[in-house]
């Protein structure tokens, strides 16, 4: 199906009309942005800790010597085997990123519940570089409501995207990015957390696809997304981050 072709001027006009809705949306996120930042924060005193490519650390420790961190909670389960599918068309741009986030003192790091060497893994299957952590046996992940447990599936209502949900709608693990700030004392803060479609513009070929004649051209949310090295098997599950 084609758009109306319609001569430069008429073409012009209606550009003009979507420039101020772009506009509008611009203004509104830098106040949803202002909105973020104004947030208040809860402070983590739970001792949380991770396994590590280094060793054990805690939450503290992931700071890696800067004072915010982001952590990706990444799908990839104890007994799951491989990452999720929009979890990793998100980690797809996350390199080029960490050295700029590096310099403005932000420290990104994926946090999966699956035992490091099945991390290490796939990691290494992806080609990726960023930090990658397992939070195996503690309770980090059910604590931000991005993992749940066979007993919480089998209840009424879990609770995610800070919403109770039906469990048929939910998943053993759930996507999500969560921000902490860390002071001079080393005391850490919980300052936000983002599920479902929420971080979804950190996914630059998004963004890119939305300029494009087609848009994302989808039937669902990221059904036409694959591992970037299974395009060439035209595989038809749909991502599992929808």
């Amino acid at each position: 199906m084609q758009n109306e072709v319609v001569s430069r001027e008429e073409w012009l006009e209606a550009r003009r009309a979507l420039l101020a809705k772009e506009k509008e949306a611009t203004r509104l996120r830098d106040s949803v942005n202002a909105a973020r930042l104004a947030l208040p924060w809860v402070k983590v005193d739970e001792d949380y800790v991770f396994e590590t490519p280094d060793g054990r650390k805690t939450l503290a420790d992931l700071f890696d010597g800067r004072s915010q961190l982001l952590i990706y909670h990444f799908m990839l389960g104890p007994d799951w085997d491989a990452g999720c599918t929009g979890c990793s068309f998100l980690s797809d741009h996350v390199d080029g990123a960490l050295p700029h986030l590096n310099h403005h003192d932000v420290t990104w790091v994926a946090v999966s519940r699956a035992p490091l060497d099945k991390i290490a893994a796939y990691k290494q299957r992806m080609g990726w570089q960023f930090p990658w952590v397992s939070s195996f046996g503690s309770d980090f992940n059910f604590d931000y409501h991005v993992s749940f447990s066979p007993e919480d599936l089998a209840k009424d209502k879990v609770f995610y995207n800070f919403t109770p949900m039906q469990p048929a709608d939910a998943n053993d693990e759930l996507p999500g990015l969560s921000a902490f700030y860390r002071n001079d004392k080393g005391e850490v803060f919980h300052t936000y957390s983002s599920y479902a479609r929420g971080p979804e513009e950190l996914i630059g070929t998004l963004m890119i696809l939305d300029r494009a004649p087609k848009g994302r051209n989808e039937d669902s949310t990221m059904n036409f997304v694959r591992r970037h090295d299974e395009y060439e098997e035209a595989a038809k599950a749909p991502s599992c981050c929808h």
